[in-house]
């Protein structure tokens, strides 16, 4: 009975984490058509004194599990509207499902640089699918198979910040890392040493280029994962993407011109 019960038990596993396996591909990593969102924050003909932010990366960017629709990228307006009287006015070219790849051919259209070209602030979030690999991480959380996904995502990383220093040298990029999803599982130890190593290495080489800043979100959500997750139990919820735009907005000051 002890044997029956226990290989019971092992097939409930296998069949938990092969769903929890779908659910990360559909939700987190299926791709979308969806482009570009332009928001205007106030209408003015004065581009000059406009400012201009385009965010660019994957769903985290385009706020994937926020019932509002916001996302992080909404949050920080709010708080930048209260810190000047610009009028600000949004870009959001991010795609879900997007990786690292995906982003850097993306940089090469000319829309998007024209964009990019005029932005004073660029918001970022990459890497979340490069590292899950639609869930097939979560099956193989060995060293070599984490180090060989990461060496790739670091070159791919390094270009896409060499591309938009090309582009525009001032603009300020804010490079949001990850959070980890994954701990409150039994191999949460694994999953945020994993998360911890990517987001150093990846900090590493945003330091190579000037007005880069990678802005850690990991600690946000160590201590209490569940609370700040939409139900998908990956992306952040509504409380998950204000700790992260109450974060990103916090590095943003202004002169008294207005411009940062």
């Amino acid at each position: 009975m002890v044997k029956v019960i226990a290989v019971l038990s092992i097939i409930a596993g296998g069949c938990w984490l092969f769903g929890l396996g779908l659910t990360v591909y559909d939700q987190f990593f299926q791709p979308t058509a969806s482009l570009s969102t332009h928001y205007r924050a106030e209408e003015t003909t004065d581009e000059d004194h406009r400012l201009q932010i385009v965010a660019i990366g994957d769903s985290l960017t385009r706020g994937t599990g926020d019932e509002t629709g916001k996302g992080y990228v909404g949050y920080v307006l709010d708080e930048l509207r209260t810190k000047t009287k610009q009028p600000i006015q949004l870009t959001n070219l991010a795609i879900k499902g997007q990786e690292s790849e995906q982003l850097l051919q993306q940089l090469q259209q000319n829309e998007v640089q024209r964009q990019l070209k005029q932005a004073d602030f660029v918001f970022m979030t990459i890497g979340g699918n490069d590292l899950f690999q639609g869930g097939e991480t979560l099956q193989n959380l060995s060293a070599e198979y984490i180090n060989r996904i990461k060496s790739v995502y670091l070159r791919h990383l390094d270009a896409i910040f060499r591309t938009i220093r090309s582009v525009n040298p001032n603009a300020v990029v804010f490079y949001i890392g990850l959070y980890n999803p994954f701990n409150q599982l039994d191999h949460a130890e694994t999953t945020s040493a994993i998360v911890r190593q990517w987001n150093y290495d990846s900090a590493e080489v945003a330091a190579r280029y000037p007005h880069i800043i990678a802005v850690p979100t990991y600690d946000l959500f160590e201590l209490r994962v569940n609370d700040y997750l939409y139900s998908d139990q990956f992306h952040p919820n509504k409380e998950g993407y204000k700790l992260i735009g109450e974060r990103l907005s916090s590095l943003i000051t202004f002169t008294k011109e207005g411009k940062k």
